[in-house]
């Protein structure tokens, strides 16, 4: 059975002793016992990170599954849908923070500056060997201690150690990265073109048209998609638009053609050959596939 409308999550559905909007850090452990909610799949407002110490498992983002293994780490941005399977054994650390957080207390960078928040497509999870794995363990533990405890400065030395923390995994994320984003200009670029697609992919498919809006030509936006993405304009749209048809078909109660007219599909028939193109089979056969799980 489909799960009507997906729940979104954000920090103030996550009790606390601590009383806390932008900000919360848990042993994992005591936070599945205290938020059985989280089991099954949604979205939140926040950026998500946890790190797996202990155990095995599954964890779905956007429709792709990840391995869980100890060392993993995993970071989510706001409104990606992501969902677990876990081993009775699991453990780990996790925290999350909302936008304001990061952004507000440093006027130089943005938690968009880093490489895996930098867009919604790039791989959400780092898989560390021990040396690195320790160090990052520490840092977990440093944040979770410094968050429960009320003391002078706190929210200040939060964010310092949130941003260590993000530039020891940017530098672990961009050894394993396949493309490495060199270029600052050319990562906000790729920022504005996935708030606008986000925007008006509904509507608007055509990259020529995504290119006029962000007044440079079609050819140097997929320079800029292949440069950062290793896919073009044309890709990273429908991509897009996959997802949300994802969503819509395993959490709504829409019909295929109600889906493809949802995307502005005229003809369900061509919205279907996209689907298959993209994902190797029928969105029907992935409904059906993905609800037998």
């Amino acid at each position: 059975m489909r799960q009507k409308n997906l729940p979104v999550y954000n920090i103030e559905n996550f009790q606390s002793p601590v009383d806390e909007k932008d900000f919360y850090a848990d042993y994992f452990i005591s936070h599945l016992r205290h938020h059985k909610f989280v089991e099954a799949p949604h979205k939140h407002d926040f950026f998500l990170v946890v790190l797996f110490t202990k155990g095995s498992g599954i964890h779905e983002i956007d429709f792709t599954s990840y391995p869980i293994k100890p060392g993993s780490v995993f970071l989510l941005s706001p409104g990606q849908t992501h969902g677990w399977k876990l081993s009775a054994d699991i453990d780990g650390y996790i925290f999350f923070h909302s936008r304001a957080f990061f952004d507000i207390n440093f006027k130089s960078k943005k938690v968009h500056d880093f490489p895996f928040f930098s867009s919604s497509f790039n791989s959400p999870v780092i898989y560390m060997k021990d040396k690195s794995f320790q160090k990052i363990k520490k840092l977990f533990l440093e944040i979770i201690s410094e968050f429960k405890m009320s003391a002078l400065m706190k929210q200040a030395k939060l964010c310092s150690l949130t941003d260590l923390l993000y530039i020891e995994l940017s530098r672990l994320y961009l050894q394993k990265k396949e493309t490495v984003i060199q270029n600052h200009l050319y990562l906000s670029k790729i920022k504005l073109l996935e708030e606008l697609v986000d925007r008006n992919f509904l509507k608007i498919k055509s990259p020529s048209d995504y290119a006029d809006r962000m007044n440079m030509s079609e050819k140097h936006l997929n320079r800029i998609c292949k440069t950062c993405l290793n896919k073009t304009t044309g890709d990273f749209i429908s991509d897009r638009i996959i997802l949300e048809a994802k969503n819509l078909l395993i959490h709504s109660t829409l019909s295929v053609k109600e889906v493809a007219n949802k995307l502005n599909y005229s003809d369900s028939a061509y919205f279907s050959r996209l689907f298959k193109k993209k994902c190797g089979e029928t969105p029907l056969g992935f409904a059906k596939k993905y609800l037998k799980e």
